[in-house]
């Protein structure tokens, strides 16, 4: 039996998602969170297999909690489930100790293959992120610029570069407009531009963001 932690901030897809993972006999939701600190008290709490994690949750980022939990929790297998596309957040993801990735836009079928290969301690990407994954392992071409930035720097980078405010930013990461604001000047630092006009159209190009709506 697969013990499962689901972390995502709406109370609706965590209810969809249980239905969906308990309709297999060999997977039991244990506990569900709501935001990143709810995680880390409730691994403390309990013990569980395996931790379905989004990324965009308020407060403490899923990726923040992530980093956490590796070095507190290091055995715990965590899988990834976001509405970002892999191109934003997977590496990211692989990089801070997940397991794997996997898009909300996946039918139930793949995530449920995804949670039994992960929890038997295998890797779980799509073919194409495997494929680039190969690729930049065998580059030798200098990253690209937005690699240079934190978690959060990239995340604001994302949120700025489609279209967001400073103040919807600050809402809906659960931060203070001037945090924001700062992490904007260190953005536009780092990548040695000079207003949101530059990051969104570098943005495009690295097709950080999805342009098609």
């Amino acid at each position: 039996m697969i013990k499962i932690l689901i972390a995502d901030d709406h109370a609706i897809f965590r209810h969809g998602l249980r239905q969906i993972l308990e309709e297999n006999p060999d997977m039991f939701v244990g506990g569900e969170a709501s935001n990143g600190q709810d995680v880390l008290d409730q691994v403390w709490r309990s013990d569980f297999d395996l931790l379905l994690l989004d990324i965009n949750m308020p407060g403490m980022s899923g990726l923040e909690a992530l980093k956490q939990l590796k070095t507190q929790k290091p055995k715990l297998k965590v899988l990834v489930l976001s509405m970002y596309p892999e191109e934003q957040y997977a590496i990211r993801a692989l990089k801070a100790g997940a397991s794997g990735y996997i898009t909300k836009a996946s039918a139930s079928e793949e995530l449920i293959e995804a949670i039994r290969k992960v929890s038997q301690g295998g890797k779980y990407v799509s073919a194409s992120l495997a494929e680039k994954l190969l690729f930049d392992f065998e580059a030798d071409a200098d990253r690209p610029l937005h690699e240079l930035l934190s978690d959060r720097e990239y995340e604001v980078l994302c949120m700025i570069a489609s279209g967001k405010t400073v103040s919807h930013i600050a809402e809906e990461l659960c931060l203070s407009v001037k945090t924001v604001s700062t992490h904007r000047v260190r953005i536009l630092e780092k990548m040695r531009m000079k207003n949101n006009a530059e990051l969104t159209n570098y943005a495009i190009k690295q097709k950080l963001i999805d342009i098609s709506d």
